[in-house]
């Protein structure tokens, strides 16, 4: 894959401000779902300022190598469900999130201090390109619900999905023809024309059926300009009143409804960053290294559940954002970081951000999850898919990622990703035994 900027190329400023403006309406709209499903009174602007602290402290640990932005992690909704639900009180549980993110912060920590003991050798052995191919494959295609189910989406307005899908297709349809035949800044900026086109779209059956009094016509709820707040309601802030309401039994509830999820976030951060090193041309597990993107996960989850209330982790639609946009460039993701940082204290503008319709994002997200999905491919075209040995991984791990495998236990839930990958390096061990003994 063809690079306009590689990792340490500076674009022009305004340029940079136009991509880092990309970035964040690829990771926006998941980034705020996740307090959101959560409840409880979570800050989306919190989250969105707590995702911009957490990825500078990753491009920090990272030595700003490693292109990617950090998000609201869907991984811990259950955990952080259970954090509020085993609480006294609500501001106990903003404490039993911060708590939470912390554990699994350490799990992090010492995931990296081993990998910086051992290496990476062994990660390389026990997940080849046979089995991380088709796992980063699953990452996109088990989002593909979701990019169908937000095409079709009304937004929680009484919007008829045949307007939302002529939204979503157009945003869809722009965004395809900026990056094929747009010139070199149309194709470095697909997302935001796009996103404009299916916005005005949706602006216009608005619009239409407000004047015709005609609901299933009204895309986009511009009623949430109305009664917004300017300052991010911290966790910190609201956790501050419930420090006397700690209780050893809750301090241990908490770790052990985050801690596993921890070791289940780690095997799809190595997908990520094996997805991106193919991307970008540059291993990451080596360099910087997986301890450092590790640690900068690890630590930027802690620091941004102190604002935010969310753990962090790296974002798929960030990543398939540096795939098809063609800009690895590090100082973007630095801009999107200050960005959403700003944005979260510039209420207006984050409201406007929240009125971008599921359908127009659902549009954005066919050509995101799919790029995902396909560099996973990509990365089997090497494997001899003839040899039945690969081709047994190949299946077990497709079928079980695609199919939805997921095992939960309590708070605890092991996704399709990780039961895919997971099944998928116990049939390549197996097999690989017989390999040898043939």
């Amino acid at each position: 894959m063809n690079l306009t900027y590689n990792i340490k190329d500076r674009p022009a400023p305004a340029q940079t401000v136009l991509f880092a403006l990309q970035q964040l309406l690829a990771i926006m709209a998941a980034t705020i779902a996740v307090p959101v499903i959560v409840g409880n009174g979570m800050s989306q602007t919190a989250a969105l300022f707590g995702a911009g602290v957490g990825t500078l402290v990753y491009l920090c640990f990272t030595k700003f190598q490693s292109p990617v932005f950090l998000g609201s992690s869907f991984a811990f909704l259950g955990s952080m469900s259970t954090a509020f639900a085993s609480a006294v009180s609500m501001q106990a549980g903003y404490i039993g999130l911060m708590l939470g993110a912390a554990f699994a912060g350490l799990v992090y920590v010492i995931l990296a201090l081993v990998v910086r003991t051992v290496g990476t050798d062994w990660i390389n052995r026990l997940m080849p390109p046979v089995v991380i191919g088709p796992t980063v494959a699953i990452i996109g295609l088990s989002l593909a619900g979701n990019a169908v189910g937000d095409l079709t989406s009304n937004g929680g307005n009484g919007a008829s999905p045949y307007v939302s899908i002529v939204c979503g297709l157009v945003t869809l349809g722009v965004t395809m023809a900026c990056s094929v035949f747009g010139k070199k800044m149309m194709k470095m900026i697909p997302f935001i024309v796009g996103i404009l086109a299916g916005y005005g779209v949706a602006t216009l059956f608005t619009l239409a059926g407000s004047a015709m009094g005609n609901e299933a016509l009204m895309v986009i709820d511009f009623s949430r300009f109305h009664g917004f707040s300017w300052v991010p309601d911290f966790t910190f802030l609201t956790a501050a009143s419930g420090l006397s309401e700690l209780t050893p039994s809750y301090i241990a509830t908490i770790a052990v409804a985050y801690v596993p999820v921890a070791f289940v976030v780690f095997a799809e951060h190595i997908a990520d960053h094996k997805n991106l090193s193919t991307i970008i041309h540059q291993d990451l597990l080596r360099t910087p290294g997986l301890h450092r993107t590790l640690l900068g996960d690890g630590i930027g989850s802690m620091v941004g559940a102190i604002f935010g209330g969310c753990p962090n982790t790296t974002y798929g639609e960030s990543v398939g954002c540096v795939a098809i946009s063609g800009n690895a460039s590090v100082i973007t993701i630095v801009y999107t970081a200050v960005l959403a940082m700003l944005i979260s204290f510039f209420a207006p503008f984050a409201v406007f951000l929240s009125t971008i319709p599921s359908c127009v994002m659902g549009g954005v997200c066919f050509a995101l999850y799919g790029f995902i999905a396909v560099s996973g491919l990509k990365m089997i075209q090497g494997v001899d898919l003839n040899d039945n040995r690969n081709l047994f991984v190949v299946s077990v791990i497709l079928i079980a990622g695609v199919g939805g495998m997921s095992l939960s236990f309590g708070a605890v839930t092991i996704t399709e990703v990780a039961c895919a990958l997971i099944l998928g390096i116990l049939t390549n061990t197996l097999l690989s035994l017989g390999r040898e003994k043939a």
